[in-house]
């Protein structure tokens, strides 16, 4: 059974929640609390896991969504047996009544930095409610088992209520990630380029008790960037990053040259 959304208003701002990590997770909640009394707040999440799926959307089986007992206090909860961007999809075309003034998404329990910019499901919830028309924010708290949202969250609702005074430009959403310091730790907030980044990757071959045999994916990460106003570079520093993203990947600097070629 999905909710009754006949409470949404025009009169305030309607403020969509999601994230990858899934809709019990506590930085979704946090999230939630770091918005309390700017709007309407809408959950639309997961109901598992879905870290690093990326843009995935699902085409070969339906998607379910039922009311959720969130644990946080909102007006509305849906829990979606889909990916991230799957629930942008559905929750902003199909069951919302109108669309949300911000789509906020995460925080992520780790760093949405550099290449994993693209493997981030946290970040594809934005970059789609980009796509659909909405502005959109990702926040990531980098570090994987640190989880002392605190510093986190307030700098989610100084970032959100920013966007929400200016907006944002069409197809453009904020890639943001927060050092796991405390707030009177943190240095300030940068405005930042994606790092150049890869993973070199390795994959551990195992058999399982039947005599099949199967991969685990490990690596480690690379930077290639020692450019001083990255991502990766103002984490490190201390500084909160914003990278403001878009869904254009074309290489803009290199079609002139790209036309030059004998194609």
């Amino acid at each position: 059974m999905t909710p009754d959304f006949s409470f949404i208003r025009d009169d305030e701002p309607l403020i969509l929640i999601c994230n990858d990590d899934g809709i019990d997770a506590p930085g979704i909640v946090a999230l939630a609390e770091a918005v309390q009394g700017l709007g309407q707040l809408v959950v639309a999440a997961p109901i598992d896991q879905q870290s690093a799926v990326g843009h995935a959307i699902s085409i070969r089986g339906p998607l379910r969504a039922r009311t959720w007992a969130f644990q946080g206090e909102v007006d509305a909860a849906l829990a979606i047996t889909g990916t991230p961007a799957d629930c942008m999809k559905l929750t902003v075309s199909s069951l919302l009544p109108r669309k949300p003034d911000l789509v906020v998404s995460g925080i992520n329990q780790g760093p949405n930095t550099a290449v994993n910019v693209i493997y981030s499901g946290t970040v594809a919830a934005a970059v789609e409610a980009s796509i659909l028309g909405v502005d959109a924010i990702a926040f990531s708290h980098c570090h994987w088992t640190n989880t002392d949202y605190s510093a986190s969250k307030q700098v989610a609702r100084r970032l959100v209520e920013q966007v929400l005074a200016n907006g944002l430009p069409t197809g453009v959403s904020l890639n943001v990630n927060i050092p796991a310091l405390p707030i009177d730790d943190l240095k300030g907030i940068h405005v930042t380029r994606q790092a150049r980044s890869r993973w070199e990757e390795s994959f551990d071959a195992r058999v399982d008790p039947f005599g099949r045999p199967y991969f685990w994916l490990s690596g480690e990460f690379v930077d290639l960037d020692q450019g001083d106003d990255t991502d990766l570079a103002a984490v490190e520093q201390g500084y909160v990053s914003v990278t403001p993203i878009q869904h254009d990947l074309t290489a803009h600097a290199f079609m002139d040259a790209l036309k030059r070629w004998s194609l």
